[in-house]
């Protein structure tokens, strides 16, 4: 969406807020032990309290157009993004690689964030810098968030950074736009030439999304229609916020 009134800004600025502090809260809570389904039930009773409603709840996400049976998606180690929460009941592991990814709608408009944490004590230090790496892209990616620069502007200071630490990348899975929908226009993806895609406006809310693997980025659906796995079982991460594009330049709006 473009916001264009105080309003709507506003309205997202709060709502930025408190996604920020519910994945806060859900990340400190990860650890081994701790199933996804648990993960999913502290979500609803956080948003529930305060009146908000999960806005990945029931969107049809599904390889065939299944509606997605949660609010939380919870993916784990080879797992890059989408797994649903609810219903996982497989408890964490010591050095699990975890990805909470959420979104909430607040007085009629959406932003979406996630998080990768480890549970515990890392297995190795390629996970952690798989982890490092990603938040990096994600605070590259942002930075190119400006008036009339492009998506691909964005794109390509995430691969460049993907390449350069040898990361693989999917290509079959992007940002986008946010606001209004869970997904509009434009693709924001993690990858691509400076100056190409589409031309960022004041007021554009987008998601950027850097999403990373230990080995070459090549992706499958899982069996569930909604889980995106590596095709060779490497660790993976996914970082993400809300951007709107400001005259002053990006401003995260799902931080605390």
């Amino acid at each position: 969406m473009i916001a264009k009134t105080q309003e709507e800004i506003d309205i997202l600025r709060e709502g930025g807020r408190r996604l920020a502090r519910h994945v806060r809260i859900l990340s400190e809570m990860v650890r081994p032990g701790m199933t996804g389904h648990e993960l999913e039930q502290k979500a609803r009773e956080m948003v529930e309290a305060e009146g908000d409603t999960m806005a990945f709840a029931d969107y049809p996400s599904g390889k065939k157009g299944e509606k997605f049976p949660g609010g939380l998606c919870f993916s784990v180690n080879d797992v890059i993004v989408h797994a649903p929460a609810a219903g996982d009941d497989r408890p964490i592991e010591e050095g699990d690689v975890v990805c909470l990814d959420f979104g909430i709608k607040h007085r009629g408009l959406i932003t979406d964030h996630a998080v990768t944490v480890i549970a515990g004590k890392a297995l190795n230090a390629e996970d952690e810098r798989l982890v490092r790496g990603t938040f990096e892209a994600l605070r590259l990616g942002i930075a190119q968030a400006k008036v009339g620069n492009t998506t691909g502007d964005i794109g390509y200071a995430v691969e460049r950074f993907a390449k350069k630490e040898g990361f693989g990348f999917p290509k079959n899975l992007s940002g986008h736009g946010v606001g209004k929908e869970v997904h509009e226009a434009p693709y924001v993806p993690n990858f691509g030439a400076p100056g190409s895609g589409d031309k960022l406006v004041e007021g554009l809310v987008i998601a950027i999304e850097p999403m990373f693997t230990l080995g070459s980025g090549d992706l499958y659906v899982d069996k569930d229609n909604f889980s995106y796995r590596t095709r060779d079982g490497s660790r993976a991460a996914h970082a993400e916020h809300t951007v709107i594009v400001t005259k002053d330049g990006p401003e995260i709006l799902t931080k605390e």
